[in-house]
Parts: structure tokens; C-alpha cells; sequence
């Protein structure tokens, strides 16, 4: 599996912040990504809202995945013992 890029959350699913510079970069591309894509679709937010709400949910699939893949230990519901 390699190196781990995220570390799981202790409480509740999924992964939390990166642990690694790995995917710290991954982060910083989704951010610079997201914030490109509100402050050049704003104009369409409006008259185009499906095809806003998809400009957004495209860059995080991906970042979903590769968090998921690169995780320390599997996604699983957590209340803070595992």
C-alpha cells in the first residue's frame, strides 16, 4: 500500500487531515481548484446551478478517492476506541 498520505479520523468516517507532504499537495490542488471554480462561476451559480453544483462535486471525487486509497487504516465508523 505504501505510504500513507491521510491518517483516518478517530471519531466518525472518513479521513482527516493529510500527514504527509503528499497530501498536503493534493489538498492545496482541491482548494486552488475549488476556489477557481466559485470565483469564476459565481456569474452562472444562478442561471446554470446543475452545472455549477457539478464543476464543484468534479474535483472531489477525486480527492475522495485518493484520500480513501492513501488512508493509514480502512474507512469505517469510529467513535474514538479504534
Amino acid at each position: 500500500m505504501g505510504k500513507s498520505w491521510f491518517r483516518v479520523k478517530r471519531f466518525g468516517y472518513g479521513a482527516g487531515l493529510p500527514v504527509s507532504w503528499e497530501g498536503w499537495a493534493v489538498l492545496a490542488v482541491f482548494l486552488i481548484l475549488i476556489l477557481a471554480i466559485s470565483m469564476l462561476g459565481v456569474a452562472y451559480s444562478v442561471s446554470h446551478p446543475v452545472a455549477y453544483a457539478a464543476a464543484i462535486i468534479a474535483p472531489s471525487i477525486p480527492l475522495l478517492w485518493i484520500a480513501w486509497r492513501k488512508s493509514d487504516k480502512p474507512w469505517k465508523w469510529r467513535n474514538g476506541g479504534d
